[in-house]
């Protein structure tokens, strides 16, 4: 099938924040993983964007583009070089320039938490920014992290300088640079790094300054366990990313940990974990999916760090609920280009369902099985799906079947 175009009248999305998630039809691939930085990635990219076009995806996140002290690019530097192990600034134009022409929005990789000094300062601390440019001293750097700054107005990222954003100064530096990335270099959204490190009223001030199309937070922190035993509820955890979306004047959304952690236990055989006390979906998604990416991998949760995976036999299972379901699916590189073309095409012939069928993140659900071994649901009474080993189909002759797979199968009206 052919790039479904959005409907929104591009003026009305450049100029407002929330006209993308308002909209409800984002599909999201993360196009890299944690070891692109070895493999001239702007160039690889360049010659995906038609197929990342055709497949559906309405935006592209980036790894980070700026200067870093750590190849993957989370250990920024000098913000206003883009030339690092991804590739040239040259490359990287020539990436969103063809993403632009294949309607694929580009997302950058916001690192704005902590930053690289440059100089020795207060404390004999690397904690200064002298000969680059954002030629902060050490007012720019929290208390918390060696620097003359305030305390921190979040979780410290330990072992280099954390930027105060408390200061005038520093906010209107950062707001003049994603203005750079916007609107001079062309990333059209934004991905927010770490962002417990800082208040998120802060997140507002910069979407409010730079008015990206689509921003998305990696508010992450650990779900509720019971030594290493996921517990049922898991309220509390999501209620807490429901906040930080909150406190960013709802300009954002945030990636859904919380049904990540879920989804992941629940798919080994503990189904019943996919619906709630209230009958709902348990992650942030069944709370607000305006605002909530789902996912099943990240650089860090998969790819080579592996720090808290999904179970690699279950990940069309994964795919199979979050691309029928309502929030805003994202898909992760690796299992998209890296694990044969089968699960490539697998994907995409999800994701064409979802747009032919017209599931957008607010559509309604109706959870109808939640069992140990069988999972099944309707979905804006447009699709009928399940998951797991159980037998099921949707009752009434109107329905047939759109596609299946190994433990899933999608009927569609």
């Amino acid at each position: 099938m052919g790039l479904v175009s959005n409907e929104i009248d591009q003026d009305n999305k450049e100029n407002d924040p929330v006209a993308a998630i308002r909209n409800g039809k984002e599909v999201i691939l993360q196009a890299f993983n944690w070891e692109s930085h070895k493999h001239d990635w702007w160039s690889n990219l360049e010659k995906k964007v038609p197929d990342i076009a055709k497949s559906g995806f309405t935006s592209a996140w980036l790894p980070p583009a700026t200067q870093s002290f750590a190849p993957e690019g989370y250990l920024p530097q000098n913000l206003y070089s883009l030339n690092s192990s991804y590739g040239s600034e040259h490359l990287l134009k020539a990436l969103l320039n063809k993403m632009k022409t294949h309607k694929v929005r580009a997302m950058a990789d916001i690192v704005i938490n902590h930053r690289v000094g440059t100089t020795q300062g207060h404390g004999g601390m690397y904690n200064r920014y002298d000969g680059i440019p954002l030629a902060w001293d050490e007012r720019a750097v929290t208390a918390c992290t060696g620097g003359k700054g305030n305390k921190s107005t979040g979780d410290n990222f330990n072992g280099v300088p954390n930027i105060d954003h408390t200061q005038e100064f520093v906010r209107k530096d950062i707001i003049d640079w994603l203005r750079w990335l916007r609107n001079t270099i062309g990333f059209q959204d934004f991905r927010f790094d770490f962002a417990r490190g800082y208040s998120a009223k802060y997140v507002k001030e910069y979407i409010e300054g730079v008015k990206p199309i689509f921003c998305v937070g990696e508010y992450w922190d650990s779900c509720n366990y019971r030594g290493s035993y996921l517990e049922y509820n898991q309220d509390t955890h999501r209620q807490r990313i429901i906040n930080w979306i909150d406190d960013t004047g709802q300009l954002s959304a945030a990636f859904d940990f919380t049904t990540k952690g879920i989804l992941q236990e629940a798919v080994k055989g503990e189904l019943w974990r996919l619906r709630d006390s209230q009958g709902k979906p348990p992650g942030v998604m069944g709370w607000w999916p305006s605002r909530t990416v789902t996912f099943l991998d990240n650089h860090d949760t998969g790819s080579t760090q592996a720090h808290w995976p999904f179970p690699s036999s279950h990940i069309m299972e994964g795919y199979a609920y979050i691309l029928t379901h309502p929030g805003i699916p994202s898909v992760f590189y690796d299992h998209f280009y890296d694990w044969g073309s089968p699960i490539h095409d697998e994907i995409v012939k999800l994701i064409d369902i979802r747009k032919l069928q017209g599931i957008h993140s607010r559509s309604p659900i109706n959870i109808l099985e939640a069992q140990p071994n069988l999972y099944a649901a309707n979905i804006g009474d447009k699709i009928s799906m399940k998951i797991g080993d159980g037998s099921w189909s949707p009752p009434g002759k109107e329905w047939t079947l759109a596609t299946s797979g190994h433990r899933y199968a999608v009927w569609k009206k």
